[in-house]
């Protein structure tokens, strides 16, 4: 017999990113790891990233601000405990590329890995059956050319496989493997003084995950892509030479059908998404929840975030992320810190869940490290 418990807890991780148990009406994915935060950076601004600038984990927010990256080549490395509070072998790791070409173009690369653990199988009798090791990753690549001197546009395609099947129990739960792609923006102006400091306006956007429904099985329903619309904005005040103070913020929604039909005439049974195509899905996202307004306007999540830096050397960084309680609740505080050491970049943050419902990085500390060589480019 198998380890039910051990089974249970993988499908919740796999879906924990988007929505929790007993709400009203959450919206399901396939894939869901692709929209976990990766980078430490990004985790202490409260989980935003589509306005923030250049760095080595771009890849993941916003391709375009690739094309405004500070250094030639840019090299980053991440790893992040997941339910570090119940197991010790669930995790999210990952490294990204980027090079920026000449002044007006880059292009990236990355790998996401999200290891799901080790289920330990057991047959009628309680004895060893084997164990399976549950994973998911995807690979992707970019492209990103500016526009203007303060404007540029990016796509990108990935590779993404879902293995959540248990073979040696005969699971009817197929590997999925698929292609996404997306679409982006990033604008950037001029450092302008505004009488006491400089500032800088930044603004982006990021569509992602663009791709066909995939299923698990051969006889179950297809499930949608977790396609995702950032739009963020953020301004830098340049107080002097060495200190700088950033605020951002961020929304994000996801482009596909809530589910709205319901399976039984009493309405008594979970709603269930409309069978229609991805591309379609996108369009009708933003006007299908079954509470109208209202509903649709629950299922757009903010962050907003603040880092102050010295020298381009050490930071501090602080962030609030929320989530609608009949969408998944996920609201939670964030701080960081981040060092700068030659080539080097170290970061690191902390989460502080604000939300009644457990969160899977509590008490965690995340971790990511970055170099950057080769040519120097204008930062503004």
């Amino acid at each position: 017999m198998k380890k039910i418990i051990l089974l249970t807890l993988t499908v919740l991780v796999a879906f924990t990113t988007i929505h929790a148990q007993d709400q009203p009406n959450p919206i399901t994915t396939a894939a869901p790891f692709l929209l976990i935060a990766p980078d430490a950076r990004a985790g202490g601004l409260g989980d935003l990233g589509a306005a923030t600038s250049a760095d080595a984990f771009s890849q993941h927010w916003n391709p375009s601000k690739l094309a405004f990256a500070p250094s030639e080549f840019s090299v980053g490395v991440y790893y992040t405990p997941w339910l570090k509070e119940l197991t010790n072998d669930v995790f999210l790791g990952g490294i990204t590329f980027a090079n920026r070409i000449n002044e007006r173009s880059s292009w990236g690369a990355s790998l996401k890995y999200f290891n799901l653990g080790q289920i330990d199988l057991t047959d009628d009798i309680g004895q060893p059956a084997g164990t399976e090791k549950l994973n998911e990753f995807s690979l992707d690549g970019s492209y990103s050319i500016k526009l203007s001197e303060t404007y540029s546009m990016g796509v990108g395609l990935r590779y993404v496989r879902s293995d959540l099947g248990i073979e040696s129990a005969n699971s009817t739960i197929n590997p999925v493997n698929t292609f996404t792609v997306d679409i982006s923006g990033f604008y950037q102006s001029d450092e302008k003084n505004y009488g006491g400091f400089n500032g800088v306006w930044r603004a982006g956007f990021n569509i992602s995950n663009i791709g066909p429904k995939v299923s698990y099985s051969n006889d179950s329903e297809e499930n949608f892509m977790p396609t995702n619309l950032k739009i963020g904005g953020g301004f830098d005040f340049v107080l002097d030479s060495y200190n700088k103070i950033t605020i951002n913020a961020e929304l994000n929604k996801l482009l596909v059908p809530t589910p709205s039909v319901s399976v039984y005439d009493d309405g008594e049974a979970p709603y269930v998404q409309e069978d229609i195509g991805f591309f379609s899905g996108m369009f009708v996202s933003f006007a299908d929840a079954p509470g109208g307004f209202e509903e649709e306007m629950q299922e757009i999540t903010y962050s907003l975030g603040a880092e102050y830096m010295y020298d381009d050397s050490f930071g501090l960084r602080a962030g609030y992320f929320h989530e609608s309680d009949m969408k998944g609740a996920r609201q939670f505080l964030t701080v960081g810190a981040g060092f700068k050491f030659k080539s080097a970049k170290i970061d690191m943050s902390y989460l502080f869940n604000t939300s009644d419902l457990n969160n899977p990085l509590e008490n965690t500390l995340r971790f990511a490290l970055a170099f950057d060589f080769g040519e120097i480019f204008e930062i503004y």
